[in-house]
């Protein structure tokens, strides 16, 4: 499996018979990407693309950030409503 690094952003790699590939250690630690990550592939058009796991949250979670005024907090209010269901399930159960 030959591979060679033309710069921190591109590199290739040859296929072997397994269909296997090796990534770069310069792109790996670009992407800080470590033994064990799950990365996700997907194709766009003729092009494979690659990223992380962790990659692909950050990135769904900017892509809403706008949707959210910085001013509220949905975890203070997922457990602001549990506890609210909570002690409604109290009472019934006490009433």
């Amino acid at each position: 499996m030959g591979l060679s690094v033309t710069s921190p952003q591109n590199g290739s790699a040859r296929l072997n018979e397994n269909g296997r590939i090796v990534i770069p250690a310069a792109i790996r630690r670009q992407m800080g990407l470590t033994a064990g990550d799950t990365l996700l592939f997907s194709i766009d058009g003729d092009v494979l693309k690659l990223e992380s796991h962790r990659a692909r949250i950050h990135r769904i979670q900017e892509s809403m950030r706008h949707l959210i005024p910085p001013d509220r907090c949905l975890s203070d209010e997922l457990i602001a409503d549990r506890r609210e269901e909570a002690r409604r399930e109290m009472e019934e159960a006490l009433g």
